[in-house]
């Protein structure tokens, strides 16, 4: 079982409050703000701020 659209909608990362969204991989939910990596387990995101990881920013291409 997958994480729905619907609940997607309204999470939003604990930390910035920003919009989430899920990884490549679907292992994990991932803030558009602040770069924080949220897990899933079980078919359950982890919204928990002392669980997440945080991935660099993406590069800006010039």
């Amino acid at each position: 079982m997958a994480i729905s659209q619907e609940l997607l909608d309204i999470l939003a990362c604990p930390a910035c409050k920003s919009e989430v969204q899920l990884t490549s991989d679907g292992k994990g939910l991932k803030c558009n703000s602040c770069y924080r990596v949220y897990p899933i387990r079980d078919d359950i995101p982890v919204m928990l701020i002392d669980e997440a990881t945080i991935e660099p920013p993406p590069e800006k291409k010039e």
